[in-house]
């Protein structure tokens, strides 16, 4: 909904982006600036109106720009706020420029409004003064969103295994102490039964299977503790829990393998690399892309990735700079 409207004119500068557009973006609403040529030669005009973020909203903010002939739109990377505004106008068939708050901060000493913000946005662009960020095309996008699941969802299931370890811990049950993997097909059995009421370490201990048979002695006193209905309550909904997750795991790992079809011959190219899985590979494409040409060097794409530290020199003295806040899901990688 347009709420409100202002003109300015302001002096025209040389090597200027015709027709840009900025927005000053939050969670319920934005406010954009339009600055066209006027009709005065030498001369600019601004046109500031307020949207809300919703679809139909957008949409009309998207013909407004079109019918002022907007080429560029400039936002910056405000959260997860900038994602619905800059998919519908991509998709609608404008350029647009994702910026770093940092590289168009207000100047201090002035006043800082949405209003202000927006102009200030559109005058840097005009002028040339900053330069957009990397946003990848909607396949990898769409791949980085399914790997970043399955990730998360891994995260949930080792939490939720540690977590089931420490109720064990709290029943003086030392099975993981014996056992390396406590859900393995030897330690579900056991965990099952003891869940079901069997509690004689004697009876537990003679479930162990193939290499796991020679540790019967062992097991035996690390299943003897003080493992009650309480703990098997728990148990159960932790271990029903860690399927369940498990279950999701390869859900979403099946959905991978359909996106990343298009990109199957650069995921084998990095499986080939010592180190690199296939699954790291996935996880790669969808971070980094497959459009290589973004970065010009390899220096670039690690700085990119802020695994490089920032070069600190003053006079005869260089100290070592960190790398910056990176992309966590590389470094996870």
């Amino acid at each position: 909904m347009i709420v409100e409207m202002a003109m300015e004119e302001v002096d025209e500068v040389d090597q200027v982006v015709a027709r840009v557009a900025a927005l000053d973006l939050a969670k319920a609403s934005l406010v954009a600036c339009v600055r066209v040529p006027a009709d005065t030669p030498g001369k600019r005009c601004q046109e500031i109106r307020s949207f809300d973020t919703f679809s139909r909203s957008l949409l009309e903010l998207a013909d407004w720009l079109r019918a002022e002939r907007v080429t560029r739109v400039a936002m910056e990377a405000t959260s997860d706020y900038w994602k619905p505004v800059f998919y519908l106008l991509e998709a609608e068939g404008f350029e647009c420029w994702l910026v770093n708050p940092k590289h168009i901060k207000h100047l201090p000493g002035r006043p800082k409004t949405d209003k202000l913000d927006a102009v200030w946005l559109a005058k840097v662009t005009e002028r040339g003064m900053c330069r957009p960020s990397l946003v990848h095309p909607a396949p990898i996008r769409h791949l980085r969103d399914l790997t970043r699941y399955r990730r998360t969802l891994v995260r949930d299931r080792t939490r939720e295994r540690q977590r089931l370890e420490k109720l064990l811990e709290d029943a003086r049950i030392k099975l993981s102490s014996v056992i390396s993997d406590i859900l393995g097909v030897s330690g579900r059995a056991m965990l099952e039964a003891m869940i079901g009421g069997n509690r004689s370490p004697r009876a537990l201990a003679q479930m162990a299977q193939t290499r796991m048979r020679t540790k019967i002695s062992i097991l035996q006193e690390a299943l003897t503790g003080h493992f009650t209905d309480h703990h098997a309550f728990l148990a159960r909904t932790m271990i029903d829990r860690i399927d369940a997750i498990t279950t999701d795991i390869d859900k979403v790992s099946t959905a991978i393998e359909e996106a990343i079809a298009p990109f199957r011959h650069q995921a084998k190219q990095l499986d080939e690399i010592t180190g690199i899985g296939i699954r790291s590979a996935q996880e790669l494409i969808g971070e980094i892309g497959v459009n290589m040409t973004c970065f010009p060097t390899d220096a670039h794409l690690v700085s990119w990735v802020k695994f490089a530290p920032i070069l600190k020199q003053s006079a005869t003295k260089t100290r070592n700079g960190s790398t910056g806040k990176g992309n966590p899901w590389i470094a996870g990688t």
